[in-house]
């Protein structure tokens, strides 16, 4: 039987990874700044930071405006940014990388509401914008054009998405992560325990695509150097 349009994915890896993240939240900021096990050494750690600081330009310069969502926000990492335009709530699957993400906005001065919510739930209200940061890579290829035509479902007519998100690099992740061999790799925490996740790379023209499909227009999608692939339309 056909599942209804917004439906959670149920099987094990996407359940598995919602654990992965809580247990994560504790050392997730350690993967932005570089630090213990994501630290490659000083030539590639500048090269993450030089494409984190465009990627943070990038949504910075976005004409965010009004009631912005942010789904799957993890610790908040891009919070601060999307609070200073509009009325930001702010939602993930769990509620660990919450407690982080709840200290964000208010260190800068800033409001945003949040909550407990699967970024696959159905919009509850039509907003001007929609933000998700390193989610879209966590969907099945099956299922891309499924959340980007939830996304736009979000939006009211002209709404603003933007998604910023993980380009394939050796450096990207932690020292002692395994080799990907497919789209679930095995992901480590600093003890040891290990977690199936699911991580595709999406190439710009394949993203680009499922956008128009799903009734966006005005779409850009690019590449930083070598991290980030970012990427903005407007539902039509």
């Amino acid at each position: 039987m056909q599942k209804p349009p917004g439906t959670p994915p149920d099987d094990a890896v996407d359940s598995e990874m919602v654990r992965y993240y809580a247990a994560r939240a504790d050392e997730y900021d350690d993967w932005y700044m570089r630090r213990a096990r994501y630290s490659h050494g000083r030539a590639h750690d500048e090269a993450w930071r030089r494409d984190l600081g465009v990627a943070a330009g990038w949504l910075a310069n976005r004409p965010f405006e009004g009631r912005i969502v942010e789904l799957a926000a993890g610790t908040g990492w891009w919070s601060p940014l999307l609070a200073a335009k509009g009325q930001l709530t702010l939602y993930d699957a769990a509620p660990e990388p919450l407690v982080k993400a709840r200290l964000r906005p208010a260190a800068a001065g800033l409001k945003a509401e949040m909550g407990i919510r699967d970024a696959w739930a159905e919009p509850d209200s039509a907003v001007e914008g929609l933000f998700a940061g390193f989610w879209v890579s966590h969907i099945d290829r099956a299922r891309l054009d499924e959340w980007l035509t939830l996304a736009a479902r979000w939006l009211a007519p002209g709404g603003l998405l933007a998604l910023i998100d993980s380009c394939q690099d050796p450096e990207s992740g932690a020292r002692n992560d395994r080799p990907p061999g497919d789209d679930i790799p095995v992901r480590l925490l600093d003890d040891g325990t290990s977690f199936r996740i699911r991580k595709v790379f999406y190439e710009p023209a394949e993203l680009e695509a499922s956008l128009e499909r799903a009734g966006f227009d005005q779409i850009e999608v690019t590449k930083t150097e070598h991290f980030f692939l970012v990427a903005s339309a407007r539902r039509r």
